[in-house]
């Protein structure tokens, strides 16, 4: 039984506005997000992880959509790890893989989240990946350039991540009794010695930081055509 943890708590200040609920061929952004893990095969259940201010309006998109999966919006927290262990307080007994995905990623396809799910049921761990093809440098405090970085095997987390309940749930008590701060689940499994597979992605999945992935979002969505 796989639950998604859809992390929608963020306050979207690079961006200056709440860019979840902004209109990406014809839908809000959380909604593509969302869609697909609903027409995902082999998800069982959604919770979804909100602002305060906006868990009424994402209720409403829920009963608009038509949706049979979301069984909870709860509050998320200050930062992306509290609002993560706020949607592992809300599964079920029965749950024995989470999946967590940023709301912010609207592209990305029931197709993607099952391969993700294949091989995280393989090897207890599995997250999306884009493999590094531009040249990285380093700068320094000016931004002058300081030095080079090897892009060989370099890769992009991305999100869905999914893994084994008990991983995930060991792996957030780690970060809690460290008081670390983690910015995804695959540090938070760095964390406890786990080994996490990569599974390399081949299409668009990038994240909603700027205005201007608004409409890179809005030419990919039309590009694929209608999705249910």
């Amino acid at each position: 039984m796989l639950t998604a943890i859809i992390v929608a708590a963020g306050s979207s200040r690079r961006v200056g506005f709440d860019k979840l609920f902004e209109i990406i061929a014809g839908k809000p952004v959380i909604v593509h997000a969302i869609g697909a893990f609903e027409n995902s095969k082999s998800v069982s259940d959604i919770v979804v992880i909100a602002r305060e201010d906006r868990r009424g309006e994402i209720r409403k998109l829920v009963r608009n959509q038509n949706w049979k999966k979301v069984r909870a919006i709860e509050s998320g927290g200050e930062h992306r790890q509290d609002s993560v262990r706020a949607g592992l307080s809300r599964l079920g007994e029965n749950v024995q893989y989470v999946a967590v995905h940023d709301a912010a990623r609207p592209l990305v396809t029931p197709e993607v989240i099952e391969r993700v799910f294949q091989q995280s049921r393989t090897h207890g761990a599995a997250a999306l990946a884009d493999p590094i093809t531009d040249t990285l440098k380093r700068a320094n405090v000016d931004l002058g350039v300081s030095g080079a970085v090897d892009r060989d095997r370099l890769y992009a987390v991305q999100t869905p991540q999914i893994f084994e309940r008990k991983l995930l749930e060991q792996a957030y008590r780690a970060v809690a009794e460290k008081k670390l701060p983690v910015t995804d689940e695959v540090s938070a499994l760095e964390l406890i010695g786990a080994k996490v597979m990569l599974v390399p992605n081949d299409d668009f999945n990038f994240k909603i930081t700027y205005p201007r992935d608004l409409k890179l979002a809005e030419m990919v969505l039309q590009g694929r055509g209608p999705r249910g």
